[in-house]
């Protein structure tokens, strides 16, 4: 039987961090650090009242820091050209774990779809796992066969993993999440060269797609049509958002103050999770919401930054689809609670109420950290 050696999956250099890298090391740190204070002034009336505890979510989500600073630690010295090797195993994991949401006694329901599991008492969402899983699959499957990409067979793997998650994730039912999959994909196919005809055949389907499934589910078309009019079900599906708008005019430019939200004494739903940008925006007003949208900005330009200089084509595609999925996942969370786009439920990265995507989230920073490290080892 061959000996596996442990060491080779790790990086010895003892390069010190770049300045891009340490920028990246304390924006995370500081939207983190930042998370825990605005979930403790969020959630902390609703954990009280539901649970007798108002620190119930601000001690998940300090426990999700830590684990996450500890994953982050792990892939910074996990040699990232060892993930290719993961990049099935992976994929069966996640797929496995989109499944068991479905069996009872593992998966948990809440508010109407099937998105948790636990085993052993650990609460997890197999989604925040699918998500990086597919972003690791892309880069290395396209930057294996970067010569061929024009071709649509090379396509065909990509694809058929994309839509197994997209198709997974649909029927817990999370349409937030599948859009979230579904453009982070497209963005990865983009990077990777896919040719404007194959695209043009892939947007087409995707697009009518779209409609099909709000016509598909009746919640989902009454959300649009509060999108459209929340004052027609101000009590109903429009109720969230006015409450979401209410407290961002509430906040002015600069807030009412740390800690003094009024929308959080359960008039906002999710304040805590989905809608914490809703809380920001009171509590911090628009100069603190702008500080935030501007510390995710400095983030992906740096991730950016990271994949232009990386050493080969497999960590400049990996960089760049962690980039885009942060990006997207902020953009549609943002355009949510600002009522841009119907509403939708995704948490705002390394800010929302949630460890499982804290965990993997702060382990992909950690991903592209090394990357990062390897890239000034010399260029091949």
């Amino acid at each position: 039987m061959k000996k596996i050696n442990l060491k080779s999956y790790f990086t010895t250099t003892k390069t010190l961090p770049s300045k891009t890298s340490l920028i990246v090391i304390f924006i995370t740190l500081f939207l983190c650090i930042f998370g825990c204070v605005m979930v403790y002034s969020a959630s902390s009336y609703n954990a009280l009242k539901h649970y007798g505890n108002e620190y119930f979510f601000l001690t998940k989500q300090i426990a999700g820091v830590v684990v996450g600073i500890l994953g982050m630690l792990f892939f910074y010295f996990f040699d990232f050209n060892k993930l290719k090797k993961f990049k099935w195993i992976l994929f069966g994991i996640s797929t496995i774990l989109l499944i068991l949401v479905f069996i009872p006694g593992i998966g948990i329901s809440n508010y109407g779809a099937q998105r948790w599991i636990r085993i052993l008492g650990i609460s997890f969402q197999p989604s925040e796992l699918a998500k990086f899983s597919l972003v690791l699959f892309c880069a290395c499957h396209l930057s294996d066969n970067y010569q061929k990409v024009k071709n649509f067979k090379t396509l065909i793997p990509v694809l058929l993993v994309g839509l197994t998650f997209c198709g997974l994730v649909i029927l817990e039912p999370n349409m937030s999440v599948t859009m979230c999959l579904g453009i982070t994909l497209v963005g990865m196919l983009i990077i990777g060269g896919i040719s404007k005809k194959h695209f043009a055949c892939l947007a087409a389907p995707a697009a009518l797609a779209v409609p099909a499934l709000i016509i598909a589910e009746p919640y989902r078309l009454k959300r649009l049509m509060a999108f459209i009019d929340p004052w027609a079900s101000p009590q109903g599906e429009g109720f969230q958002l006015i409450q979401s708008l209410y407290a961002l005019g509430n906040g002015g430019l600069f807030g009412v103050g740390l800690f003094n939200s009024r929308q959080k004494y359960l008039f906002l739903p999710f304040s805590e999770s989905d809608f914490i940008f809703s809380i920001i925006g009171e509590e911090l007003g628009l100069f603190g919401a702008i500080i935030v949208i501007v510390a995710f900005v400095a983030l992906i330009f740096c991730l950016i930054k990271i994949a232009l200089n990386a050493k080969d084509r497999f960590g400049a595609y990996l960089t760049t689809g962690i980039a885009i999925l942060i990006a997207v996942q902020v953009a549609i969370n943002i355009a949510v609670v600002t009522g841009s786009i119907p509403p939708t439920g995704i948490p705002l990265p390394f800010i929302s109420a949630g460890s499982s995507a804290l965990m993997v989230f702060m382990s992909m920073i950690g991903v592209v950290l090394n990357i990062d490290r390897q890239s000034r080892k010399g260029k091949i």
